[in-house]
């Protein structure tokens, strides 16, 4: 997120070649949710290797099977004074379909006027919105990231093997996860992504910063866990320069996704030579990630806790 110039012209959205571990334009507010349990790091059975090789093999199937869903996207992000109240909100409710030919269209349904005051959306902002809050983890991705083994984790219900991930090196223009995520040991996708999307621009005055954030996913259809709720809240500091004055600005976003419908397809799902397009066995009662609020995308969905 980027903000406005103290005499009202926008900032340039220009995003240099930053080094991952330059200095953060931000304060973490949100508090670890509870449900974690103790961080188990002995050495798994199977080769650490051999899991992400596996688990980047079934989120690669994921990806596609996600191409073949409908749903709804509810993205709001507010400011927050001094003294805790909303001074400025941005929100955008969007359907998520597809054409004849299975091109994506998005219908937004609800956009009350934009009131943020103190900051701006940016094209970076609504990438990361789009292709980084629902963090997929695909074979096609592996090149890109550092993965490292931390050990296993029971996630409320759902036992966990613990992965940190970080890119290898930054490209100029584009944009990574850093952090760490947590991989379901039966079904072998990602349930949990508590990350930050790198790089920030930190020059003074062009400025655009964004918060770590955490994603949860749910099953749907006894199948696919896909993302229901992210959340991200923090303070940016904005530094002081010509027509800027510095300000640190309490910011708060909530993404919820819900609605998913499969969409008619042909495509055919294999996991492992195995055709699982009709997979449709149930988990077992209450597994959902820790932390993740209530949602119903699927009727078939389990409960899950609330944050």
């Amino acid at each position: 997120m980027s903000r406005l110039l103290t005499f009202g012209l926008l900032s340039l959205l220009l995003c240099p070649l930053l080094h991952v571990h330059a200095q953060v334009g931000y304060t973490q507010l949100q508090p670890t949710d509870s449900g974690y349990g103790p961080l188990d790091k002995t050495t798994p059975s199977i080769p650490p290797d051999q899991i992400i090789q596996k688990f980047a093999a079934k989120e690669s199937e994921f990806r596609r099977a996600m191409d073949q869903y409908t749903y709804t996207r509810n993205v709001k992000i507010e400011t927050i004074s001094d003294g805790g109240a909303t001074d400025g909100a941005y929100q955008q409710v969007t359907d998520i379909s597809y054409d004849g030919k299975g091109a994506k269209l998005e219908h937004v349904t609800f956009a009350p006027a934009n009131s943020l005051e103190r900051i701006i959306m940016t094209p970076a902002d609504m990438s990361d919105i789009e292709h980084r809050l629902p963090f997929v983890l695909t074979t096609e991705d592996l090149p890109l990231y550092n993965i490292n083994y931390v050990g296993r984790q029971k996630v409320d219900d759902v036992d966990t093997y613990v992965f940190d991930v970080g890119p290898k090196k930054i490209e100029k223009g584009q944009r990574y996860i850093l952090g760490r995520i947590w991989v379901d040991q039966r079904d072998l996708q990602i349930v949990v992504v508590s990350a930050k999307n790198v790089p920030d621009d930190l020059r003074p005055g062009h400025e655009d910063l964004s918060l770590p954030f955490t994603t949860y996913r749910e099953q749907v259809d006894g199948q696919y866990w896909f993302p229901v709720y992210s959340k991200a809240d923090g303070v940016l500091h904005f530094g002081g320069s010509k027509g800027y004055v510095a300000e640190d600005v309490h910011v708060r976003s909530i993404v919820k996704y819900s609605n998913y419908k499969k969409f008619g397809s042909s495509i055919k799902i294999t996991f492992e030579g195995q055709d699982i397009t009709s997979n449709t066995q149930q988990p077992p009662a209450g597994k959902a990630p820790a932390g993740q609020p209530q949602s119903q995308p699927a009727s078939q969905t389990p409960p899950a806790p609330h944050p």
